[in-house]
């Protein structure tokens, strides 16, 4: 996946706030990387227009060699069903649909039926198996959360973006999801882009790119056999801060 020169700006004339200064970056297929950022950075600005939620001004992002930044909103949409998954902070849980319906959902609004092996891989893929009957409420919410992971997976996407996807966890239940996501880059060369404002979560990505001002302002790369990552990577941000 590559961005190249994307400027997204809101507003015009004397109201226009740019929220993406020309930022051009490119994530290699199978790596985890962990976008940061002060509040106003860009940063979810940058995952919007790069998942095809939202258009950029100019430049260009190409998904599976498309060119995504070109596109209207019923082709964006097309290429969003077929190539990327997305995961929130919120859950976004059918209430009144179980586990394996809720993972359905994607297969469904394609236009095809679900299999139940494909539903039931996903569901193992995120080990909650044995829980496709269970609706949300009789589910934890790191287990909820790992069921919107496996709808995020079960069109087999070629991106995989994660929007503060352990927010609304406890700490042990983050580190359970942030693992998971983890082993599927390792394990399935999932390409994983992820927004957070954790140390901690960004730590289990390969890079963690910083913007500010709509700018990339640093990256580091990170090696995982380090257990300081957490704190190397607050410090960076404290200085884009200051």
């Amino acid at each position: 996946m590559q961005l190249t020169t994307v400027r997204k700006t809101y507003g015009t004339g004397d109201q226009a706030v740019t929220a993406l200064d020309g930022v051009s970056i490119g994530f290699a297929a199978g790596t985890f990387t962990a976008i940061m950022g002060p509040s106003g950075s860009g940063k979810s600005t940058l995952l919007q227009c790069a998942a095809g939620l939202d258009q950029p001004t100019s430049g260009q992002i190409h998904v599976a060699d498309q060119d995504i930044g070109a596109m209207d909103e019923g082709r964006r949409t097309v290429l969003r069903r077929d190539y990327i998954g997305f995961v929130f902070q919120a859950f976004n849980l059918v209430a009144s649909l179980t586990a394996a319906q809720n993972v359905e959902l994607p297969i469904r609004f394609a236009g095809r039926r679900a299999e139940p092996a494909e539903v039931q891989t996903a569901l193992a893929q995120v080990g909650l198996a044995e829980r496709a009957r269970h609706k949300p409420s009789e589910l934890s919410g790191g287990q909820q959360q790992r069921v919107a992971l496996a709808r995020a997976l079960v069109t087999r996407p070629a991106v995989l973006f994660a929007d503060e996807p352990t927010g609304a966890l406890d700490t042990s239940t983050s580190r359970e999801v942030l693992g998971m996501l983890r082993r599927l880059v390792d394990q399935q060369s999932q390409t994983t882009i992820m927004v957070t404002h954790d140390p901690v979560a960004a730590s289990y990505a390969d890079v963690v790119v910083f913007l500010k001002d709509g700018q990339i302002a640093d990256r580091i790369l990170l090696d995982h056999a380090a257990p300081s990552n957490p704190a190397l990577i607050a410090a960076h941000m404290t200085r884009l801060e200051n």
